[in-house]
């Protein structure tokens, strides 16, 4: 199967009179709540650092934008960027799963850009719009990727990370210490494969279903085209995958997903799922965002048939 997109257009374009939003804006993270769909986003402007901008839809397509960013760097841990925001609801209070990307880095750490270091930080809102910071899952290695389960496992917060090359699962009991006898390692690249063969990576929110966490994921090969697919793991331990297909669900084809900043991407961190549908909002080529769609039910009964 493979996802339909909303329209051969994007949904949100940079803004060309921002400071801060003048040339990119890509993989957001949305949550449908009150009743209306709200977006956290990064941004890239004039200095090219990365921050998190927020706007608001009634409809998911059409979005009015605050005027400055919600999120933006504060010290040397995120001084060069604040990237790839996944926010899921958890009992009322919003946290948001981001990249720090820093000016340092630790000795024999290394860096996914050069000449910095990355982070794996949460935040928390009650309101979407301020956010306070909590703090890394893991520091002193280059670890992204990452997002919450929305509910509890076992009586701790569980979230899906990326120690490369491997997906990880790790626990904590408030979320802001996650200890290393609790992480082990899920899943990985898969050498035989055309599309995620070089690396992997978690999308947006695991979604429950009652066949397991049906959750999407991306990867490329060492041509560096970015596809999503999907993968189901266990309930109750998510370190166990019940289902991997071999073929992705999404890949560039668009215009705008095969050129842009980084060509031939699309990356989603939101898969919100409202009334069936499963909404998966994406950046393309890092530098604008689109949106593509399918039902839930098809998608579970692909993932779970599929070879």
């Amino acid at each position: 199967m493979e996802l339909t997109r909303y329209s051969t257009y994007p949904i949100l374009l940079p803004d060309t009179t921002s400071d801060w939003e003048t040339y990119n804006v890509f993989n957001p993270a949305v949550v449908y709540h009150n009743h209306l769909w709200h977006m956290l986003y990064r941004a890239q402007g004039l200095d090219w650092i990365s921050r998190i901008g927020y706007a608001v839809s009634a409809d998911g397509i059409q979005w009015n934008r605050l005027r400055r960013p919600v999120l933006e760097p504060h010290d040397m841990t995120d001084s060069r960027g604040i990237e790839d925001p996944r926010v899921v609801e958890i009992d009322g209070v919003f946290y948001m799963t981001y990249t720090a990307y820093g000016s340092s880095v630790p000795i024999d750490v290394k860096p996914t850009h050069s000449g910095g270091g990355i982070q794996p930080m949460i935040a928390r809102s009650s309101n979407l719009i301020t956010w306070e910071r909590l703090g890394p899952i893991v520091t002193g290695e280059d670890n992204k990727d990452h997002v919450l389960f929305p509910r509890q496992i076992k009586g701790k917060f569980a979230a899906l990370h990326r120690r490369h090359p491997k997906v990880w699962l790790a626990y904590s009991e408030d979320m802001l210490h996650w200890k290393e006898q609790d992480m082990a390692p899920i899943y990985g690249p898969r050498a035989e494969s055309a599309w995620d063969s070089q690396s992997v990576g978690n999308n947006g929110v695991p979604i429950e279903t009652s066949a397991g966490w049906l959750v999407l994921n991306h990867g490329y090969t060492p041509e560096h085209i970015y596809r999503i697919g999907a993968v189901l793991l266990d309930l109750e331990d998510p370190t166990r995958v019940i289902r991997r297909p071999a073929d992705p669900i999404f890949e560039p084809r668009e215009l705008w997903e095969l050129r842009g900043d980084v060509p031939n991407v699309v990356f989603s961190c939101a898969n919100p799922v409202l009334d069936g549908t499963v909404y998966v909002y994406y950046g393309g080529a890092d530098h604008v965002i689109g949106l593509a769609t399918c039902a839930l039910s098809d998608l579970l009964d692909y993932v779970l048939t599929a070879r």
